[in-house]
């Protein structure tokens, strides 16, 4: 009698499960063995969960390596597999080892192929040896690909490609099904643990406090420290929160690749990002999670403040366009550089209902000043304080360009472009709330077999999901209705436009009563450069007029 010994492997923990791929293999593994008189079954069996025969090599699989010592050991004579891709999908190792099994004796069958052990001095079995190995790696790497390529596509479109839930954010369950009848799951923020996700960044973009800095403040902290997600805080679960657009909003692929068995981190430039943010998974800002990739980027090498920093500057997620009409043109006064949009926000919660409120304060920041570079004077001014005054010399060059008709169509021009992207944007809001309508269809048809039980989720679950659905579909028709009134008034015809150009007060309350967005737009085709001081503002016109010219406002 022949000592026979089983191998199992599975690529996934939903194959562990009960009915899944493992209990199939070792049903139909055990039924073939019978079939073999000769054979008897030993007791002990091999087993991987959970793990690529294809990513991982022969050398670090535990299993593999102890198969071939008790084969040294002559412990058994015939290892069986379901299939032959169980005991790897690489051409060279899975091949090398075969014929280390069989230079001690032992034979490898499956129930697909038979034996698949040649002789050692079988050439050409062992290059159809090495052919079969061969087949299966191409076979892996394409579907590798395959797969890398729809998760690019279904990221840009915001979705989430599964794996643990990052820090600050639960898996629940979405409603959906997948096509192998699984029920999957989307992200949820932790309101609990969003909140130390807002106190992390603000210590970076605050303070500029450093991964190392932030971990030693939460592991003091007498609320934070013990909502670590391994019990301390570490650096690199900082860096980590720190550098995830996700907390902005933006599902992202590529981050990381594996090699040698480890992951590594890529550089940004080759991540994947969703084309849009998801306003319901967002923590932070985009603007503030560009600012903090600049500082980072800048501190890294002790480059900050020098002219090879000042090229290295990475924007990964577009910035908002916010609420700041001056955040184009306006440039410090002292240095040069750029402002940026520094606004700050203020939350509290309602004691008698919990909820979390928030409200913001509109800044104008100097990044020079702020990376800590040495700076004369003031480096940030509140919107609310020098918003009026420059928008009141723009009024007035408004009204000494009134009758140049090419402004004006130039101005008309940009004003229904701003519109035009307002409405695609509305148009996206409506699908988004077609496809929400949808699932809740879905999942309404789907009451009746969960009622029989022959529905992946009770129907507990399903009803649940249901009335998240309807809660979200409330929202969008929130959002929908407030993008509808920003269209409504931005949609000012082009005859209304002729028609205030014909009344001087008219066109200046036009300026001076528009929303900060078409303020935005207008600045930006009338003026060049404004740079401000503490107590000067120099505003450089694209077309200056005698009247007015570049003008200091003191």
């Amino acid at each position: 009698m022949k000592k026979v010994r089983i191998l199992l492997r599975v690529s996934s923990n939903q194959q562990l499960e009960a009915d899944g791929d493992l209990s199939v293999q070792r049903q139909l593994v055990t039924e073939y063995i019978q079939e073999h008189p000769d054979w008897q079954l030993d007791k002990k069996e091999y087993f991987e969960g959970s793990n690529s025969g294809y990513k991982n090599a022969v050398a670090d699989r535990d299993v593999l390596q102890e198969a071939l010592e008790d084969a040294i050991k002559k412990e058994y004579d015939i290892l069986v597999a379901y299939k032959d891709d169980r005991i790897g999908r690489r051409m060279w190792e899975i091949g090398a080892y075969v014929m280390s099994l069989k230079k001690y004796g032992v034979d490898i069958y499956t129930v697909k192929d038979h034996c698949i052990s040649p002789e050692s001095d079988d050439i050409m079995g062992q290059m159809m040896l090495a052919l079969r190995y061969g087949n299966a790696q191409k076979s892996s790497s394409d579907t590798g690909m395959r797969v890398k390529d729809t998760a690019k596509k279904l990221v840009q479109q915001g979705k989430f490609m599964g794996g643990k839930a990052p820090y600050g954010y639960k898996l629940e369950l979405s409603g959906e099904i997948s096509k192998h009848g699984r029920a999957l799951k989307h992200l949820v923020i932790c309101q609990e643990r969003c909140e130390v996700v807002r106190f992390i960044y603000e210590q970076a973009l605050q303070k500029e406090y450093g991964s190392a800095k932030i971990a030693k403040i939460l592991n003091s902290h007498e609320k934070y420290r013990h909502m670590a997600p391994n019990d301390v805080w570490k650096a690199g679960t900082i860096t980590s929160i720190l550098t995830n657009p996700i907390y902005a909003g933006y599902t992202a692929y590529n981050r990381r690749t594996r090699i040698d068995g480890k992951y590594r981190r890529i550089g940004s430039e080759h991540w994947i990002l969703a084309v849009e943010p998801d306003p319901g998974i967002a923590i932070v800002d985009a603007d503030a999670w560009n600012r903090i990739q600049y500082m980072r980027k800048k501190r890294a090498g002790g480059t900050a403040g020098t002219k090879e920093c000042k090229k290295s500057d990475i924007v990964v997620i577009r910035n908002h366009p916010g609420t700041l009409a001056l955040i184009d043109v306006l440039y410090c006064g002292y240095c040069g550089h750029k402002m940026t949009n520094g606004s700050r926000y203020n939350y509290w919660k309602i004691k008698r209902t919990k909820e979390q409120r928030s409200s913001k304060i509109g800044f104008y920041k100097c990044q020079e000043k702020e990376s800590g570079v040495i700076h004369p004077e003031k480096g940030a001014y509140r919107a609310d304080k020098i918003e009026p005054i420059i928008f009141r010399v723009i009024s007035e060059y408004i009204v000494k360009t009134q009758k140049n008709k090419d402004v004006a169509g130039e101005i008309v021009f940009y004003k229904q472009a701003d519109k035009n992207a307002l409405k695609e944007l509305l148009e996206k809001e409506r699908q988004e709330l077609t496809r929400i309508q949808k699932r809740i269809d879905v999942m309404e048809e789907c009451i009746p077999k969960a009622m029989t039980g022959e529905y992946p989720l009770s129907l507990e679950e399903l009803i649940s999901l249901i009335d998240k659905q309807k809660q979200a579909h409330i929202r969008q028709q929130k959002i929908i209705k407030e993008k509808e009134m920003m269209l409504e008034s931005m949609d000012r015809s082009d005859s209304e436009w002729k028609s205030s150009m014909e009344n001087v007060p008219t066109w200046q309350q036009v300026f001076m009563d528009a929303d900060p967005h078409t303020k935005r737009i207008l600045i930006n085709k009338l003026v060049e450069k404004i740079y401000i001081k503490e107590d000067q503002v120099t505003i450089r016109f694209r077309i200056p007029l005698e009247e007015l010219g570049n003008l200091q406002v003191v």
